[in-house]
């Protein structure tokens, strides 16, 4: 017997405004600080294509492995997404995130993220490039606790980033 499942759609719905990208945009930061890779798989569509630097993903399931091994070596991990552009069912977005490895060293990695949504707002292609560089403890600008950014912390244009 073949089973149905409709997916529930995931507001804000393309074609995106400008504040539906910039909310798009905040949800999706929200839930990576979460750092829960079964929910943060939930909003890309099951068949989603993905390019994470060299790494190429089909489907939440790999997803979820992704977000596993990563949260697992990169260690108190802080985010921060900012809008860079949208057209209709696609938005770009530039990055930085700050971590450490199990030896203490920390990081800072900057990216670029072209994202394209199904009419649901499930995300269906997510391409990233991303770029690592080792900081100092006392360079690391994101302090806040671990989890979703505080509203009144700076973004990346307000860092200078």
């Amino acid at each position: 017997m073949r089973r149905c499942v409709i997916e529930a759609e995931r507001p804000p719905l393309p074609p995106f405004t400008r504040d539906d990208a910039f909310r798009k945009v905040r949800l999706a930061e929200d839930a990576w600080n979460v750092r829960d890779p079964a929910r943060v798989a939930l909003a890309y569509t099951p068949d989603s294509q993905w390019r994470n630097r060299a790494e190429f993903l089909t489907g939440r399931e790999d997803i979820a492995a992704f977000l596993t091994r990563k949260w697992t070596r990169e260690l108190e991990y802080r985010l921060i997404k900012e809008l860079w552009s949208f057209d209709g069912n696609r938005i770009a977005v530039r990055f930085a995130y700050e971590w450490h490895d199990a030896a203490g060293d920390w990081f800072r990695s900057y990216g670029n993220e072209n994202w394209e949504f199904d009419a649901r707002g499930l995300m269906a292609r997510r391409i990233a490039s991303i770029n690592d560089a080792p900081i100092a403890p006392g360079d690391r600008l994101f302090h806040w606790p671990q989890g979703r950014r505080p509203d009144d912390h700076p973004g990346l244009s307000d860092l200078g980033l």
